[in-house]
């Protein structure tokens, strides 16, 4: 199925956050610090960042996604009361540079070698993806770098998956998009992008007249 998959394929854009990079890798850098706080400070942040993308795209407002990055850790520490304020920049600074999940570059690598063209298609806008990028030693792997702050919107606007496609510079029926969130999935779905759902947690599926052409466990499977 995984060749099928990448039959006919040009360009496989990649989602950023939670699909190349571990987003609760800066909050686990500092865990001891924090506490037993820890893992649900850092699902916090995830929703609340995630959350205001969605509203700020849909009433239409944009901000930079790290704008909104800051805004949700600020929510995330004034929930955790027991949590040292100080710790907002070394979050902040260690979000900068997350880890890239231990698979990424070999893929990377491999579709490049199969002659596919590769690239990150995420909110994050240029500064934080160009950092996160060159942080995680995968600027070698990728051809392209593509952010919605050129669309001034977020996913799931399909302006944003239009601006990407545009910019990919291959046909919509040629390029596959890779995420770990199942709302991207939906969204690029109803755009009419050809899908793979990186579903890294096991979680169960859901908008079903959105489908995925694949569902795979971590990137691995792109080249099994």
């Amino acid at each position: 199925m995984t060749q099928a998959l990448l039959d006919g394929t040009d360009c496989v854009l990649f989602d950023a956050y939670g699909t190349l990079f571990d987003v609760h890798a800066a909050v686990q850098r500092h865990a001891a610090a924090i506490g037993t706080d820890a893992p649900h400070l850092s699902e916090v942040w995830r929703n609340k960042q995630l959350e205001y993308s969605w509203i700020r795209a849909l009433s239409g407002r944009y901000r930079s996604f790290w704008s909104l990055t800051e805004e949700a850790l600020d929510y995330a520490l004034a929930l955790h009361p027991n949590v040292d304020p100080a710790l907002r920049e070394p979050l902040l600074d260690a979000y900068r540079d997350l880890d890239a999940y231990p698979e990424v570059p070999d893929v990377l690598r491999a579709l490049r070698a199969r002659g596919i063209r590769t690239g990150v298609f995420s909110n994050g806008n240029a500064a934080m993806l160009e950092r996160a990028v060159a942080s995680a030693g995968l600027g070698p792997h990728l051809d392209a770098l593509l952010s919605v702050e050129t669309a001034q919107t977020f996913k799931t606007a399909p302006a944003a998956y239009a601006d990407a496609v545009e910019r990919a510079g291959a046909a919509r029926e040629r390029v596959l998009f890779c995420s770990s969130n199942r709302w991207d999935i939906a969204g690029a779905a109803a755009f009419g992008l050809r899908c793979a759902w990186i579903n890294r947690r096991g979680l169960p599926d859901e908008y079903a007249d959105l489908a995925p052409a694949a569902v795979l466990g971590s990137l691995d499977g792109l080249l099994a």
